[in-house]
């Protein structure tokens, strides 16, 4: 595959104050052969409008009401038509105009499933202004039963890999990327490669990082998760959270 198209989910609700700059950061990548799917929960102000008014005619925008983040994503999933799929949060940037060129040389060989890079926790008021870095590191699979796991805002991985490896558990309200990066991961036959280089920058207040109760919510659906595919949580978990610590620095 040395020419991937790529297909681009966002799910969003109300986020009529950052989805043009999401929408924007994607339509200036330099790579062709970009489609954007954009899952809507039935917003209530003028994110549907927003969009519409700035996606093309090749792109998708489905605007219904849904059962959360993840469901969203699996009906994104079900839509996507590219050779490779990737996830832009509706309050997220990609870091450049060059993110999916770099994406997409990874996976000249056809031996590379998946690729995952850096990201930057930014200001939700001022997207230049960084405050957290996170360097993922080179994969090794061993890494995940200490509770590594790249951001999956930078997570592609081929379409036909969704179908063999499952879409998203929507029993999660907040931790569902983790499990399903958890589940890919972890599958042996899945080659991964690591670009050093930070592809997304995501404004801080989301779901899992908003408040003390979100990132305890947060925790617990990550020992959930961690039970599920067989890692000890009294182990990763701390490993996990301490882990973050160096992204402030």
């Amino acid at each position: 595959m040395t020419t991937p198209t790529f297909s681009i989910i966002t799910a969003c609700f109300n986020s009529e104050k950052t989805i043009a700059d999401a929408i924007a950061s994607l339509k200036c990548q330099t790579w062709p052969g970009v489609e954007h799917v954009v899952i809507d929960g039935a917003s209530r102000d003028a994110t549907v409008t927003i969009a519409r008014e700035r996606l093309s005619a090749a792109d998708v925008l489905v605007s219904e009401p849904d059962q959360g983040i993840f469901d969203a994503l699996n009906k994104g999933l079900a839509r996507a038509t590219g050779d490779v799929i990737g996830f832009l949060n509706s309050d997220d940037l990609l870091a450049d105009e060059q993110v999916l060129a770099r994406v997409a040389a990874s996976f000249e060989s056809d031996a590379v499933g998946a690729v995952y890079g850096d990201l930057q926790y930014v200001s939700a008021s001022d997207p230049d202004h960084v405050i957290r870095h996170w360097r993922s590191g080179d994969f090794q699979r061993p890494k995940l039963r200490r509770g590594w796991m790249p951001p999956h805002p930078t997570f592609f991985m081929r379409r036909e890999l969704y179908w063999t490896l499952g879409g998203f558990d929507a029993s999660f309200r907040i931790a569902g990327d983790y499990e399903a990066l958890l589940r890919y991961l972890s599958h042996e036959a899945l080659t991964i490669r690591y670009i050093p280089e930070v592809l997304v920058r995501m404004r801080l207040g989301g779901a899992s990082n908003g408040s003390l109760k979100a990132i305890f919510n947060k925790s617990r659906e990550d020992v959930r998760a961690m039970r599920k595919n067989g890692i000890n949580p009294l182990l990763a978990l701390p490993w996990k959270n301490l882990s973050k610590l160096p992204q402030f620095f």
